[in-house]
C-alpha cells in the first residue's frame, strides 16, 4: 500500500492541484460576474432569499425557521465568505427569523433591517439576543462595531452600486402595534430594467393599499408569492399591477396550512404566470444582467 502511495504520489498531487484550481477559478468567476443573482432558498416552511450583486454585495431577506438556512447558504455563496452586508427580518414570525439567529452566530452581518413591529414571543427574544451579541462579538480577534439596526420605512433605499438597489415600499409609518404579518417589510429589488418584488407575509389589505398609494414602483419580473401562497395574500389587483413573468412559492412540502391554497394556484394560472415551488424545485435561483431575468 505504501509502495503504491509513493509511486502514485504525483497523481495525488495533480488531483489536489486540479481541485484547488477549480475552487480558485470558481471564486474568481463569482467575483467577476456582472450579474445579479437572487436565490429563493429551500428552507422548508418559511422564507429565505439570498441576493448577491455584481460587485459581490450580499443581502439575506429572512432566514427560515431553523439552521436549514446555513446549509443552503453554503451552496449558493462562496465557500470562504462569512459576511453578509444586509439582513432583512420582514417580521418576527419564527418561520422568517428563526434561521436568522443561526446566521447572526455564523456570519458577520453589517446591517439588520426590521419592520419595528413589537412581539413578545420566544422567537423574537432569541433574535434580539443574537443581534445584541453580534454587536459585541469579535472578528478574528479584533473588536467590531457590530451590526447596525434600522427600522424600515417607505422611501428608504439601500444602494449597492452597479445600478442595484433595494427600495422599501412598506411600512410607511411606525407599526409597533400591528399584527406581525400585516407589518411585514415589503421591498423591491431593482437592477437596471429588471426587478424583484419581495412581500413577506403581507395580506391582501396591504397589497391593495400599495396599489392605492402609487403603482409606478410595483412592476416586477419576479414575485415572491405572499405568505407562502396563503389565500390571505395575492390580491388580484396587486398581482395585475406587479405583472410578473415568474412567481415563487416558498414553503415546505409537509406544511399543515394547505399552502399554496388552490385559489391562489388558480389565480396565477389565470394570469398565465410561470410559478416555481421550493418544495418541489428546491432552491430556485434567478439571474439578471440588468436587461432580462432568467433561471440559473
Amino acid at each position: 500500500m505504501w509502495k503504491w502511495a509513493r509511486e502514485h504520489a504525483h497523481v495525488t498531487l495533480i488531483l489536489v492541484l486540479v481541485a484547488v484550481s477549480a475552487i480558485v477559478w470558481s471564486a474568481v468567476w463569482r467575483e467577476s460576474s456582472k450579474v445579479l443573482t437572487v436565490s429563493f432558498l429551500n428552507v422548508g416552511q418559511g422564507d429565505a432569499i439570498f441576493i448577491e450583486t455584481p460587485s459581490g454585495a450580499q443581502m439575506l431577506v429572512d432566514g427560515g425557521k431553523n439552521r436549514a438556512v446555513l446549509r443552503e447558504l453554503s451552496r449558493v455563496s462562496s465557500w470562504y465568505d462569512r459576511t453578509i452586508d444586509v439582513a432583512v427580518a420582514t417580521h418576527p414570525d419564527q418561520d422568517h427569523i428563526g434561521g436568522l439567529v443561526d446566521v447572526l452566530e455564523r456570519y458577520r452581518v453589517n446591517t439588520v433591517i426590521e419592520s419595528g413591529v413589537l412581539d413578545n414571543g420566544a422567537g423574537i427574544t432569541a433574535f434580539e439576543k443574537a443581534v445584541a451579541e453580534e454587536n459585541v462579538r469579535p472578528v478574528r480577534g479584533r473588536a467590531s462595531n457590530g451590526a447596525r439596526r434600522h427600522i424600515a420605512t417607505r422611501g428608504d433605499v439601500i444602494d449597492f452600486g452597479d445600478g442595484v438597489y433595494f427600495e422599501i415600499l412598506f411600512p410607511d409609518r411606525a407599526v409597533p402595534g400591528l399584527e406581525t404579518n400585516t407589518a411585514s417589510v415589503i421591498g423591491r429589488l431593482v437592477y437596471g430594467n429588471t426587478s424583484f418584488m419581495l412581500t413577506g407575509d403581507s395580506p391582501q389589505t396591504i397589497e391593495e393599499y400599495l396599489v392605492r398609494i402609487g403603482t409606478e414602483r410595483l412592476p416586477a419580473q419576479v414575485l415572491k408569492v405572499g405568505h407562502h401562497g396563503s389565500k390571505t395574500s395575492s390580491s388580484p389587483l396587486f398581482l395585475g399591477y406587479v405583472n410578473p413573468n415568474f412567481a415563487v412559492y416558498s414553503r415546505g412540502c409537509d406544511n399543515s396550512y394547505g399552502h399554496p391554497h388552490a385559489d391562489v394556484v388558480a389565480l396565477f394560472k389565470q394570469f398565465e404566470i410561470e410559478t416555481f415551488d421550493t418544495c418541489t424545485d428546491g432552491t430556485i435561483t434567478f439571474v439578471s444582467d440588468g436587461q432580462t431575468v432568467g433561471l440559473r
